[in-house]
């Protein structure tokens, strides 16, 4: 991959927090880059130690395959790969999480001792709520952090052997990030640092404020949709596994419809109060899709039929367990929950009830989730639950205000 990218003013020492697909894909990309050394920090389990294993004196490959259908193979070598905070932090001026949102805690506590002034702290994907932990689990290292919160991974990837080799099925042509600055004073220009250890695609945006990167987030789609399939369900296995949006029936869609609604005015009555808070980037999960999908959707004329004639979602069934006779319950300790309700709708939630937008639909969705995952979060209409701890709203982390969230900039 040719890049006429010039490289960046100073020695870029990155750390990438996990050991996943987006993390094996970033770690070959970065330690690829001419003035980027590359330090990669695992706490899951023994994987550090397993990568560590697994690529030995060997090279470490990203089969990347391009826009145009070409494939690139990109050799490299990290620096070190590490479960241990203490070696794999100090002096890193760059710290990028590619890591699932329920992990980002562990890693926030770990590094918050080791960490430098002026680092630029970056959630690749962020997901909903990563600000407000930031701010929150960081310490003294963090007040001096830029924040950059991207909404999604730049990439469709694959792990082919692990520790040693992953595929990029293609980059995403755009992606967009939002950055708070914090009393930063990085070292080098932010987003275009990003951009070269990512490399030229997809092409790096900034959105208009963090909060819109917020209200953006794809978790808005799957807990409507796994609410308005399994709300009735007896209990009892099915034969096979039921189509996940071609499947989307009028209740879920509808469903939907006002969750995205819900989001769209939270956004409004935002930009209402504080007009200098640009919230064009939220729009309905329709115009999104007419936005993104026009070439895959076959019928327009509503969101119920654009997500079912969605060529990109060909075959996608819900996320299921096989039972011992070879039939299918649904499996709700997939991320479409675990994931989704914690840090996405309670935090949209969060965020509506501090802008005072009424949110019916989503209460209903979350009112069904935090039954089906046995926690509490909304109880009488408030975020007040006993398990609130366990996620991302601003209220768990001390915002109790518009103006606290609009300030946070």
């Amino acid at each position: 991959m040719a890049h006429h990218q010039e490289k960046p003013p100073v020695l870029i020492k990155l750390l990438i927090c996990g050991g996943g697909n987006g993390a094996h894909v970033l770690t070959g990309l970065a330690s690829s880059r001419h003035n980027v050394k590359v330090n990669v920090l695992s706490l899951f389990a023994d994987e550090a130690e397993r990568w560590r294993k697994t690529l030995g004196d060997n090279h470490f490959v990203v089969n990347f395959r391009e826009k145009d259908g070409s494939s690139q193979i990109i050799t490299s070598r990290p620096n070190m790969i590490t479960n241990d905070p203490s070696k794999a932090v100090p002096g890193c001026n760059l710290i990028i999480f590619t890591v699932p949102a329920f992990a980002h805690e562990g890693y926030f506590r770990a590094i918050a001792p080791y960490l430098e002034p002026n680092t630029v702290i970056v959630g690749l994907p962020s997901q909903p709520g990563f600000q407000f932990q930031c701010c929150d689990l960081l310490g003294i290292g963090g007040r001096t952090s830029a924040i950059v919160s991207f909404e999604s991974l730049p990439w469709a990837c694959r792990i082919g052997t692990f520790g040693r080799e992953v595929q990029v099925l293609g980059p995403k042509d755009t992606l967009a990030c939002a950055i708070i600055m914090r009393g930063c004073r990085p070292l080098f220009p932010i987003l275009k640092t990003i951009q070269y250890v990512i490399g030229k695609e997809p092409k790096l945006t900034m959105a208009a404020n963090y909060l819109s990167i917020n209200l953006l987030a794809d978790a808005v789609v799957h807990p409507p949709m796994m609410y308005g399939t399994w709300k009735d369900w007896d209990g009892k296995p099915v034969a096979e596994k039921p189509l996940f949006y071609q499947g989307l029936n009028e209740f879920s869609a509808n469903l939907l419809d006002k969750v995205s609604s819900e989001l769209v005015q939270t956004a409004q009555v935002i930009h209402q109060k504080y007009p200098d808070m640009d919230m064009k980037d939220v729009i309905h999960l329709f115009d999104w899709y007419k936005l993104n999908y026009k070439e895959s959707i076959k019928d327009m004329s509503n969101l119920r039929l654009a997500m079912k004639t969605c060529t990109a979602y060909d075959g996608l069934v819900h996320p299921m367990k096989e039972t011992p006779d070879k039939m299918f319950v649904p499996d709700f300790t997939y991320r479409y929950m675990t994931e989704d309700i914690p840090f996405g709708m309670v935090v949209f939630r969060g965020i509506a009830e501090l802008a005072g937008v009424p949110t019916p639909a989503m209460d209903e969705t979350i009112t069904w989730g935090q039954k089906i995952l046995g926690k509490e979060v909304l109880v009488n209409g408030k975020l007040t639950g006993k398990d609130m701890n366990l996620t991302r709203a601003p209220q768990r982390f001390h915002f109790h205000s518009l103006f606290d969230l609009v300030n946070l900039r």
